[in-house]
């Protein structure tokens, strides 16, 4: 095809996607601070600079007709002036600011018929009282990812502690699943979903530890979920992947949590399990591509691997031998040199014909493939 995307971010989920454009003949040039980010060492083009510096990143896109994110924090005022410019910006610049800031996100669903939890914004928790019934939940509108920015508020004693940054406090739901599902769209407005996933988090780094599809729902709330989804996306006019995550409540209410513009940690299952994975639906998505089969090959499961408790240094893994002697096991390292406490330092996919076997081998997998340093 030789294609050139500008793409902002040199993370896992780059890294992940240079592999997929690599068998369209599609050149993935990056923008990233980090030399030692994982997208160095195989991007077509790597740029050392602030995706967040709004110079830097109108000096990198000017030479590409096509940009795209790994990551939404970003400077979206140089992605305006370089629509402007003609060139194409997917997601639209326009949906990352709205996503960006998760009070606007909530009116966003609101405006829009969205379930979701109920909710309060406040510009300033500064000697507030606490707005609803504890518990409740307060999240930073900017700036959170991977349960950062996240307080759970459960007393006065927790909430004297809260942040005191503008915030969405939520209602705390007592869901019986948490759910996510990718959906994507192109230029000529064609729309696919995958299905969806159910995810388990590990509590103490409040990100997702392993998530397995297909998820364990009925046929209704499997296709009010693939509904919704698809309504989110075509709602906001967006050209790109989202995923779309829900709480299942006890009483078969799907209410969306948030949403995220670009390939997402709950679909990277999908490049074994489905005959077209994420990282080239989204390739194919923003280069108005026909969108691919999204049917599941066969059942599975991702676990995340991440930095243990007590390390940090030269990474170094532990039962990496092990797990790769297992059938139906695929390891995917990202490539990060240094290890800390629960970073994410690559996953592993777990594909079985029963969701129980498949259980059994991410709890082996869980106690064996560690990542430790020196």
């Amino acid at each position: 095809m030789n294609k050139k995307i500008g793409l902002l971010g040199g993370g896992q989920l780059g890294r992940m996607l240079i592999q997929e454009a690599i068998d369209l003949d599609v050149e993935i040039h990056c923008l990233e601070n980090d030399l030692d980010a994982p997208c160095a060492k195989i991007a077509h083009g790597f740029t050392k600079g602030s995706i967040t510096d709004k110079q830097t990143v109108l000096n990198f896109g000017a030479a590409f007709d096509l940009i795209s994110v790994e990551i939404e924090n970003v400077s979206i005022e140089a992605l305006y002036e370089l629509e402007k410019l003609g060139k194409k910006v997917y997601p639209q610049p326009r949906v990352l600011e709205l996503i960006r800031d998760k009070g606007v996100q909530k009116e966003f669903y609101t405006r829009n018929q969205i379930p979701t939890a109920e909710f309060h914004l406040i510009t300033d928790a500064s000697g507030l009282q606490a707005p609803m019934e504890f518990p409740f939940v307060q999240k930073m509108r900017v700036g959170g990812y991977d349960g950062k920015g996240v307080k759970i508020i459960r007393s006065q004693s927790d909430w004297d502690n809260r942040f005191t940054f503008p915030s969405v406090i939520e209602a705390m739901i007592p869901f019986e699943k948490e759910l996510s599902v990718i959906v994507a769209r192109n230029e000529a407005g064609e729309v696919k979903t995958f299905d969806a996933v159910e995810c388990e988090f590990n509590s103490e780094a409040n990100l997702v530890e392993f998530q397995f599809s297909p998820a364990a729902i009925s046929k209704e709330i499997e296709a009010k979920a693939q509904e919704i989804a698809q309504h989110v996306i075509s709602t906001l006019d967006m050209v790109g992947l989202l995923a779309v995550e829900f709480f299942l409540t006890k009483s078969g209410e799907l209410l969306v949590n948030e949403i995220a513009p670009r390939p997402h940690n709950s679909g990277h299952h999908t490049i074994e399990c489905c005959y077209t994975s994420q990282f080239a639906q989204h390739l194919r998505a923003i280069l108005n591509l026909p969108l691919g089969d999204t049917g599941l090959i066969m059942p599975g499961a991702m676990l995340n691997i991440i930095g243990e408790k007590g390390f940090e240094g030269p990474a170094v893994y532990q039962g990496l031998q092990d797990v790769l002697a297992m059938s139906g096991v695929y390891v995917h390292l990202y490539g990060k040199s240094t290890t800390k406490p629960f970073r994410k330092m690559g996953h592993v996919t777990v594909l079985g014909r029963e969701i129980s076997e498949i259980k059994e081998r991410i709890e082996y997998i869980k106690t064996t493939l560690l990542c430790q340093s020196y």
